[in-house]
């Protein structure tokens, strides 16, 4: 899953901006410059049932496909599951088939649990991460290729993960040069990610046209600061949120998700039109 969620946290080298430029580097944020998120804004923009598609794209071609959809209900959490998968052609390169799934708090949008089964080529990886918001700490029981090891990673004041990370951008309230920071869960390690939202851009994508906010930032895994990814999310400025598109890098290379198709319970859902992508 790394591969696959790389356009909202990734591993690799870091990514230009989208118009060409790097963006400013300065030091990471302290635990305490990293000040507790704010409250998500209610009531949510997605509820059981929507179902969210993207391409992926790597190397300048199409890599794969990646879906999120909202499960029902479950011992009060709401589920987020991820899956993604790599097509036929990018296979050759590496193979990847993973699912991830993210329990959120309904009211909060933070991860009380968060589990990852995923075979990249002949590797299979699962972690089973559980979050202690009181301890700020993340449980980790992570097994490769049968192999199984337990520990505890830190955090500041809020960690989400990679799954459930972008649902939780989607609540955020919006308003240029806003500032964001909080600590994710990703790829067997807490990264702290921070950033800032731009004025409102207008976007084409095959799914229709938008008035989108677009998130861009960084983010460092803890500990080692100097080592730098770039991020950018583009969310819709309307009542649905939607993730319109993440860039994010591996060690291959720039991985983009572009959402292609959308559906909730009651509606015709949406199909490609046609009208172009992103300008990047």
């Amino acid at each position: 899953m790394r591969w696959a969620l790389a356009a909202l946290l990734a591993s690799g080298a870091a990514l230009a901006a989208p118009d060409g430029g790097t963006p400013p580097r300065g030091p990471m944020p302290t635990d305490a410059q990293c000040t507790p998120l704010a409250a998500a804004a209610q009531p949510l923009s997605f509820g059981t049932g929507e179902e969210l598609a993207f391409d992926l794209d790597a190397l300048g071609a199409k890599a794969g496909r990646m879906t999120m959809r909202v499960l029902a209900p479950r011992d009060g959490l709401l589920p987020i599951e991820v899956h993604a998968q790599t097509n036929t052609f990018f296979a050759k390169i590496r193979r990847v088939d993973g699912t991830a799934t993210s329990f959120l708090n309904a009211k909060t949008v933070k991860p009380a649990r968060y589990l990852e089964d995923a075979t990249e080529n002949e590797t299979h990886r699962v972690a089973d991460v559980t979050f202690k918001p009181r301890e700020h700490r993340a449980r980790v029981v992570s097994t490769v290729d049968g192999a199984t090891g337990e520990y505890q990673l830190g955090y500041a004041n809020d960690a989400l993960d990679v799954a459930g990370a972008i649902f939780y951008l989607r609540q955020l309230p919006m308003k240029p040069d806003a500032r964001v920071c909080f600590d994710v869960y990703g790829i067997r390690r807490i990264w702290r990610v921070w950033g800032k939202v731009l004025p409102k851009e207008h976007v084409s994508l095959p799914v229709g046209e938008f008035d989108a906010w677009h998130l861009v930032g960084e983010a460092a895994q803890l500990g080692l600061p100097d080592a730098r990814r770039d991020l950018n999310v583009w969310i819709s400025d309307d009542a649905r949120r939607l993730p319109l598109a993440c860039v994010g890098s591996i060690d291959l290379g720039a991985v983009r998700a572009t959402l292609t198709g959308f559906a909730r319970p009651g509606d015709k859902g949406n199909r490609a039109e046609n009208k172009g992508n992103l300008t990047w």
